[in-house]
């Protein structure tokens, strides 16, 4: 009978599956080296956080043992730290005179109880913005030990059977060679063949290709980069943290440090006291080291990343030298964020915020030198400044206390003009505080030069040691000028939402559009303040949100701007081109929505996704984006936080900041304050301890059976808020001077002069001199402010004092009813004192054309 195999099959066959059987036993025999490696790296990450802080533990300590070792043999023998003793070897510790090989062998074992115990307390962050080669491998080994759990699994569900396996390979045996077989017994045959043919079925299966899979995918993992572990970690970090403490519980926890400073420094700054009296704000523990820092080092670059608070530390670091006596401090900002700052002094202390800027600037730079204060200016009016500090003679020329340069990059290119003027303006400062979130270290010669103006000791040392900049001696030698922290260095384990207000300062044309829209009751277009200008070089918003995205690029971040109005995303579309993806809006398909996230997280840092916030607030998981710009308030704060959410979600493995472009004086500011106060009075209502702690207007309100409002913003009262704006332009006019050379609230006599004056003027502006020659008269006092005669085409004003501002709306509204009666013929509605629908849609268009003129149905005042 012949053979089922030959010789060589048998041969093939039992290669394959001892191959099979040694992937797998090799698979198997790694299973702990992932884990193993996670205990390494995050067990490497603690120790060197805990021999940085050997150095600051005292010999002395050891007394506290009990030992009996003697501790001044070990001071005299130049061993005064910890750190000393740990890098000191046996023989160099029992080397020391009244110390022995058992009192050296005692003190490594203090020392290596100590480090293991601390070891266990180090708390880990992992973080994309935090890469270093002790966090990479970290990383990497997490990435492996995630990955490869799956299919460590399921080769040992298949390992069992390689018992099997291995007695199919056994049976076949005697057919390995023809002599063998020829020698062999007709059962064994019998069983041999029968076993090969079983051996072919699992080979040719399922089994091994699920074994071929799952080691492959193991020898696959094996090769993961640390790049591809971070885009894995930004993709899923809860997955990352959660290993972590599975493996090494208690590891994610924060943990407080000396953020970043030299042990040296870190001590002498530990010893600064602060005088806070009149900071109306907390800091937290990092903010606090950077006043510090800022106090004992007198001329520092503060690079803090976006959203630590560089502000609110300089603002404090002012308010401490103001409580020991300085008087005069100067802020150079670019004038996008002069506002801002205001605000910002104004809400955290009690110091005098001064703007020096637009037309009031000679004034308002005096009233700084004569009573002090912050004086806030932007790099354009350095020249300005500069004039105004200087004297005729040198000893003479005023100095000032502190100078803070915000976005002190702005200044890196040193033959600028504006560089040129800071430096000169710096020489007359004490103290000197240059502040960017631009990571220097990476544009090493542009650090130096900003360095030279605060430091130039320090600089002549960081430029031998410029070709190693992010090496530690590098970072070394320029830590007494420069301290920067990123948000990972000091903030908790898991990403925090920073939200910042970004306060606005409209420009004549915003104020003009916006008082127009206000006027005529345009609620989309108040709404759209800023954004609703045609040149978009003039909006504030615009050119803030392009600062904003400038940074987020810079830091690697990419960027979700939402707007309620199509019209503001599709001029913030224009303004970013190819760097801008979008917009989503309700016109938008799911499908398409998502195939725009998907382009998105693709895109390179720096990109934009554009949406409207009722289309994308919802149902889309954008972790892509860690900076969000919302353009205008909400009527409801839970539309923003819905759209916030999409950003900053379980899964986002980067803080999120959160950037409000609101415009000053304007109705942002009033529905601001509204939800506030509307937030407030809800919080009281719902707090539990309400009757203990709430204001007496709260208690009020609630004991009065009112109903507490949801903090919102309802249709009625947003169009009261408009009205308030009415009327807020309408007295602002009362004190703005006219082309004729008078206030609002000036009276004015009724003369025959002053009729044909203010006839021919109003004629030229507002009616481009379309009105024929008409007879203008006074008529006596009366019920009467004004008439129109289309008779005799004629104008009458009553006689008498008036305040301009009635004088005016009566002049403009005959004038009107005459503008209708020429243009729309007698029969008009609204040619004579009917008031009817043409004569409204002509004082309607000079209410929008000229907000100033208010225009109403009849004068609002009667003569004085």
């Amino acid at each position: 009978m012949a053979r089922l195999f030959s010789s060589n099959d048998a041969i093939k066959a039992t290669e394959a599956a001892n191959n099979l059987i040694r992937r797998l036993y090799e698979s198997l025999s790694w299973e702990n080296t992932p884990r193993e490696n996670v205990i390494a790296a995050k067990n490497t990450i603690a120790t060197k956080k805990i021999l940085g802080l050997l150095k600051d533990i005292s010999v002395d300590e050891l007394s506290n043992e009990k030992n009996g070792l003697k501790i001044k043999p070990i001071h005299d023998a130049g061993f005064h730290t910890y750190a000393d003793l740990h890098q000191a070897s046996l023989k160099d510790l029992s080397d020391i005179q009244g110390i022995s090989l058992y009192g050296a062998e005692n003190i490594k074992g203090i020392l290596s109880n100590f480090i293991s115990n601390a070891t266990k307390k180090v708390r880990v962050r992992l973080s994309y913005d935090d890469q270093n080669p002790q966090s990479n491998a970290l990383v990497q080994a997490l990435s492996i030990y995630i990955k490869s759990k799956y299919h460590i699994d399921t080769c040992r569900e298949l390992h069992p059977r390689t018992v099997e396996i291995q007695n199919l390979v056994h049976d076949i045996k005697p057919g390995l060679s023809t002599l063998k077989w020829f020698f062999t017994g007709r059962e064994k045959k019998s069983k041999a063949e029968a076993s090969y043919s079983s051996l072919q079925g699992i080979l040719t299966g399922d089994y091994a290709k699920q074994v071929e899979n799952a080691c492959s995918a193991l020898d696959l993992i094996k090769k993961t980069t640390v790049d591809q572990a971070w885009n894995e970690f930004l993709a899923k970090p809860i997955d990352f943290y959660n290993a972590l403490e599975k493996i090494c519980p208690g590891s994610t926890e924060d943990v407080d440090g000396i953020y970043g400073l030299t042990s040296v420094l870190a001590k002498a700054i530990e010893g600064v006291t602060t005088n806070l009296e009149g900071f109306k704000s907390t800091l937290r523990r990092y903010q606090e080291w950077g006043v510090k820092y800022i106090l004992h080092q007198q001329k520092v670059l503060l690079g803090d990343e976006m959203g630590l608070g560089k502000t609110i530390q300089a603002i404090a670091a002012m308010v401490s030298l103001r409580n020991s006596g300085a008087t005069h401090f100067l802020v150079i900002c670019p004038a996008s964020v002069i506002t801002n700052w205001c605000r910002e002094i104004e809400l955290h202390s009690d110091i005098v915020p001064i703007k020096v800027h637009g037309p009031t600037k000679a004034a308002e730079i005096e009233r700084w030198k004569k009573e002090g204060g912050i004086a806030i200016t932007t790099f354009e009016t350095t020249g300005f400044i500069l004039d105004c500090l200087k004297a005729e003679d040198p000893v003479e020329e005023f100095k000032y206390d502190m100078l803070i340069v915000d976005e002190a990059h702005y200044i890196k290119n040193p033959r600028a003009k504006r560089s040129c003027n800071v430096r000169v303006i710096s020489d007359k400062a004490d103290r000197i505080l240059f502040m960017t979130g631009t990571a220097l270290e990476n544009h090493v010669n542009e650090m130096l030069e900003l360095m030279d103006l605060l430091n130039p000791d320090v600089t002549a040392e960081a430029k031998k040691v410029a070709a190693m900049s992010m090496a530690p001696d590098f970072m070394g030698v320029i830590a007494p000028v420069y301290y920067r922290r990123k948000r990972e260095d000091v903030l908790a384990e898991l990403p925090e939402l920073i939200e910042s207000p970004e306060w606005c300062e409209q420009c004549d044309e915003e104020v003009d559009a916006y008082e127009k829209a206000v006027m005529s009751r345009n609620y989309a277009a108040l709404r759209r303040v800023s954004f609703n200008i045609d040149d978009m070089e003039n909006s504030a918003k615009m050119q803030r949100l392009l600062e904003i995205v400038e940074d987020a690029k810079a830091e690697n971040r990419k960027v979700i701007a939402f707007s309620f109005f199509l019209d503001t995303i599709e001029k913030i579309r224009c303004a970013l081109g190819p760097n801008c993806i979008g917009p989503i809006s309700g016109s938008v398909t799911p499908k398409q929505r998502q195939e725009l996230v998907d382009q998105f997280n693709a895109a390179p840092a720096g990109t934009v996704l554009v949406s409207q916030i009722l289309a994308g607030g919802v149902g889309l998981n954008i972790q892509a984006a860690s900076v969000v710009i919302l353009c205008e308030p909400q009527f409801k704060p839970s539309l923003e936080n819905q759209a916030i959410s999409r950003a900053y979600r379980m899964g986002q493995g980067r803080s999120v900041l959160v950037y409000r472009l609101l415009a000053q004086g304007a109705i942002d500011e009033y529905m601001m304050a509204l939800l506030q106060h509307k937030q407030n009075i809800f919080d009281a209502f719902a707090d539990k301890s309400l009757a203990a702690s709430a204001t007496e207007s709260i208690d009020a309100t609630i004991s009065s059976g009112s109903v507490i409002e949801s903090p919102e913003i309802n249709e009625v009262s947003f169009k009261k808020l408009v009205e308030e704006e009415i009327q807020r332009i309408k007295a602002k006019t009362l004190s703005k001077l006219d082309a004729l050379g008078h206030k609002g609230s000036d009276k004015i006599r009724v003369t025959d002069t002053f009729l044909e004056r203010t006839f021919n003027l109003f004629n030229k502006l507002y009616f481009e001199e379309a009105l024929s020659k008409v007879s203008l008269k006074i008529m006596p006092k009366g019920n009467c402010l004004g008439l129109f005669n289309p008779d005799d085409m004629s104008i009458s004003i009553a006689e008498g004092e008036w305040k301009y501002q009635t004088y005016r709306n009566a002049m403009v509204h005959e004038m009107c009813h005459m503008f209708v009666h020429m243009t729309a013929g007698p029969s008009s509605a609204g040619a004579g004192d009917g008031h009817g629908k043409d004569w409204l849609e002509k004082a309607n268009q000079l209410n929008a054309d000229f907000p100033e003129l208010n225009i109403s149905l009849y004068a609002d005042e009667h003569p004085d």
